[in-house]
């Protein structure tokens, strides 16, 4: 086989790169039991927040995504299918943290520039998730809220207002329990 892959050898190559992964999938199956990505066969999730510069202990999934000013202590968990929004203004992400899968926290939204058709400007504010706080799967925090230390944010809510310290909050909006 040729060193480089070319038209007439590109389906020799593409059952190698197949092998491989199958080899890589099997492997994560047997230590982990869970089936997952290509990108997260390729890497490792303390790797991936390490690379973000994200606290000791920290991981993330491959596909998670990250944008602008984001910042997460130790020992947190983001899980698959996140968004991480950082642009406006920054996103501060405490200790001790699971953020489950498909959560999406922002720090801006586009509502006014787009029904103002481009005359009002992008909006931003920081948002920030205190230490110790389950953000449940598919939750969604607008920008600039802040949740307190130790919070439980429920699945599917929709956070558009602080959540004290210690608090439970469900729904869509999310409200106190």
């Amino acid at each position: 086989m040729d060193a480089e892959p070319s038209a007439e050898n590109v389906d020799e190559w593409l059952a190698r790169i197949r092998s491989f992964l199958t080899i890589l999938a099997t492997r994560k199956k047997r230590e982990f039991h869970r089936r997952v990505s290509i990108g997260d066969l390729l890497t490792e999730r303390e790797d991936n927040a390490a690379a973000y510069g994200f606290g000791e202990g920290t991981t993330m999934y491959d596909n998670v995504l990250v944008l602008g000013d984001v910042r997460i202590g130790r020992h947190t968990w983001i899980g698959p299918g996140c968004i991480l929004d950082g642009s406006g203004g920054g996103l501060e992400i405490g200790d001790w943290c699971s953020i489950s899968a498909g959560a999406q926290i922002y720090t801006h939204h586009t509502v006014n520039r787009s029904i103002s058709l481009g005359r009002l400007p992008v909006d931003y504010a920081p948002t920030r998730i205190g230490n110790g706080v389950y953000l449940g799967p598919n939750a969604i925090v607008q920008m600039g809220v802040t949740i307190g230390d130790r919070s439980v944010i429920g699945a599917n809510s929709l956070v558009n207002r602080d959540i004290p310290a210690g608090a439970r909050a469900f729904g869509s909006p999310a409200r106190l329990r």
